[in-house]
């Protein structure tokens, strides 16, 4: 699996574009802007966009998730059940403070534990509350791959101060779902650099 990081948004979260190199299919993990780069490399490698996948319902998260669906025929909008409320409420999901409302509706919910095939990739997702209601990580096992959303930073966790947020579940989501993971899993969080679950294991002054 072949991972871009094509920033994204206001905020420049790290937006992933995930390639399965034996079929060329691929999948977006949260577009918090629209990216014409990212459009552009997606049509001049030929890539077949299935799915754009949002680990959590933040503006700076999603922002980019109906415009890009739109540059991609078939593609479908994955997001937790748990999240499906601020997906649809301008005032919780944050884009309303920024004067851009904004809500998605996605074409796939999916709950602690669920599945996706992508090309001969497996994605697992982790329901990880704490930061929102309806956080979730996604995992793909076999290229020992953890997208992060905003639960696990480099030596950080996402905050808790928002709407539905919660410093106890979000500790026992990290340890709980991802501490559990082998060690040399790479995390690829929503904003900052990548780290490894043992590097935070051994390092993370919150959890």
């Amino acid at each position: 699996m072949k991972i871009t990081n094509l920033p994204s948004g206001a905020l420049q979260v790290n937006t992933y574009l995930a390639v399965d190199e034996e079929t060329n299919k691929g999948f977006i993990v949260d577009p918090g802007g629209y990216n014409p780069v990212l459009t552009k490399k997606v049509k001049e490698e030929n890539i077949d966009i299935e799915y754009i996948i949002l680990t959590h319902g933040h503006s700076d998260h999603i922002c980019g998730a109906n415009e890009h669906k739109a540059d991609f025929e078939g593609c479908k909008i994955v997001a937790c059940a748990e999240e499906e409320e601020m997906l649809h409420d301008i005032r919780w999901n944050c884009s309303a403070d920024f004067g851009m409302p904004y809500t998605v509706d996605a074409d796939i919910y999916v709950n602690d534990g669920d599945e996706l095939q992508v090309g001969s990739v497996e994605l697992k997702f982790f329901h990880t509350p704490g930061h929102t209601p309806g956080g979730m990580c996604i995992y793909a096992e076999k290229e020992h791959v953890l997208f992060s959303g905003d639960t696990l930073f480099r030596q950080s966790i996402g905050r808790t101060d928002f709407k539905g947020g919660s410093f106890t579940q979000i500790k026992d989501s990290i340890h709980s779902k991802l501490f559990v993971l082998p060690d040399e899993t790479y995390v690829l969080p929503g904003h900052m650099g990548p780290t490894e679950i043992s590097f935070e294991k051994r390092n993370n002054p919150f959890v």
